[in-house]
């Protein structure tokens, strides 16, 4: 018996989980299929954001206690009192606590239960195509069943892509799926890779007491963010402790080393690095296995790494539609979000929607926060720009903060409208929220002027940069007819 419903979503990440919760709430049959209960709200709940901003809080506290202790006075504190020693150990067991405590607070609106009371059910196996709008479920009791929908949504996400080197497993391997789940804090801790997700974990778990080192395939950090934001983020990592080692090949992990290789060495030599532990983040493969995709009509690419979708986030069978990693574009949770946007209103229009990145805006929450949003550098100069920047080294707030070492970099067209730009500093992605809105309301740099910016929020940022662009119109022959104005008035 094949069992009816308004809306079948397979994967029950954020994406999924939006679509599912507005066709809840218009009183539509809604299915959820997921491997498991706990799979409930994907990568970013279980294995990606939540956790690893936790750690990061965790880290970031850390750190913070034995910078203070400049601040106390010399004498040694009394071990027999309650009070901690600034330079006592971190207990990872206390921080994979704090950690699933945070999770869990989460996990009580994103589970079957919480799901069931508002109207939608969920099914944990795995699910098949097995023709253009009906899946079967082998579920977890070996019973497998149908389901048919008039439209089934694909949001299965992704997961870390494995290192393809020789590897002795002398040494434990982690990427974001159990990293949470580790012990100890690693002595020594090699990173490979540059991207944000080692860069924020790297320097977390240096905080934490690892010493650290990123062994970094691309010439730079952060390789799709602008140079200036690698180089402030390289600097920063260096003077607390981390070393980095951009343009390297792997060539090997054993007898409790990494090996690898100079790019641009002359010499060829192998270096040595030993180490207790090693994070891989060296990018992510899609999840498409196993779902029979071919008897669904949902084609993928030649190399069987993609879905082909159209710009509407229709796949080859226009009943299916994809949200999340899936989509190929931006492996983002808002990204996921933005899709499930796009696919609500194409399937209830007849007008199309398509996605549009133009506003896409992303965060690397590392000390200093990155924040990047609208025009690519590179799309920046096509269009012919101008790029405006301001250092954070006078702005008060930075400076009783000790965070001077930020930058924000516009991109803005002849009417001072922003199309884009990178902040880099403390808070950069609470200071760029205020930045996107005025992108995307097309609200311009002489409308922001008007605005009063209480002192000293960090958000005084964005003041001085307007302040310095708007000065430029006080030009000489200004100057002269104001203290003309003056003396007449």
């Amino acid at each position: 018996m094949i069992q009816k419903y308004d809306i079948i979503i397979i994967g029950a990440g954020s994406g999924g989980l939006n679509v599912a919760s507005f066709m809840g709430r218009l009183g539509m049959r809604v299915l959820i299929i997921d491997k498991t209960d706990n799979k409930i709200g994907g990568d970013c709940l279980n294995t990606g954001c939540v956790p690893s901003k936790a750690l990061i809080h965790i880290a970031n506290q850390v750190y913070s206690g034995r910078q203070s202790e400049r601040f106390m006075y010399s004498q040694q504190i009394d071990t027999n009192t309650s009070n901690l020693s600034i330079n006592s150990k971190v207990d990872m067991k206390k921080v994979k606590e704090y950690i699933r405590s945070k999770q869990d607070d989460i996990r009580k609106r994103e589970n079957s239960v919480y799901l069931k009371a508002r109207g939608i059910d969920f099914i944990a196996g795995e699910a098949r195509f097995t023709n253009n709008d009906t899946v079967s479920v082998k579920e977890s009791n070996g019973n497998t069943s149908l389901y048919t929908a008039k439209n089934i949504i694909l949001a299965t996400g992704s997961r870390a892509r494995k290192l393809s080197v020789s590897d002795d497993e002398s040494v434990p391997l982690y990427n974001n799926e159990n990293i949470f789940e580790i012990n100890t804090i690693p002595d020594s801790f090699v990173f490979i890779g540059g991207g944000p997700i080692n860069c924020e974990l790297g320097q977390a778990f240096s905080r934490l007491g690892s010493k650290v080192t990123i062994l970094n395939s691309a010439p730079r950090l952060l390789e799709k963010e602008t140079e200036n934001a690698s180089m402030i983020l390289e600097a920063q990592f260096i003077s607390e402790g981390i070393n980095v080692i951009n343009d390297v090949v792997i060539i090997s992990i054993k007898g409790g080393c990494v090996y690898y290789k100079i790019k641009s060495s002359t010499n060829n030599k192998e270096c040595e690095l030993k180490c207790d532990g090693v994070f891989v983040g060296i990018g992510r493969e899609l999840n498409l296995e196993n779902l029979d995709l071919e008897k669904g009509g949902v084609k993928v690419t030649e190399k069987l790494t993609s879905l082909i979708i159209d710009k509407y986030l229709r796949t080859t069978n226009k009943r299916v539609y994809v949200v999340g990693d899936v989509a190929g574009n931006y492996q983002f949770t808002h990204a996921a979000e933005m899709h499930a946007k796009v696919v609500i209103k194409n399937m209830f229009s007849p007008f199309k929607s398509s996605f549009d990145d133009t506003y896409i805006a992303w965060t690397t929450y590392t000390s200093p926060e990155i924040s990047t949003f609208g025009l690519s550098e590179k799309r920046s100069k096509e269009m012919s720009l101008e790029v405006i920047e301001k250092s954070f080294e006078h702005d008060d707030r930075a400076i009783v903060d000790e965070c001077q070492n930020g930058l924000i970099r516009l991109y803005i067209d002849r009417k001072a409208r922003i199309h884009g730009g990178t902040v880099i500093g403390s808070n950069a992605g609470a200071i760029s929220s205020e930045l996107v809105l005025a992108m995307t309301s097309k609200i311009g740099l002489d409308q922001m002027f008007k605005k009063v910016t209480p002192y000293p929020s960090v958000t005084r940022i964005i003041k001085s940069i307007i302040d310095t662009y708007t000065s430029r119109k006080l030009t000489l022959a200004n100057s002269r007819a104001l203290r003309l104005l003056y003396k007449i008035l």
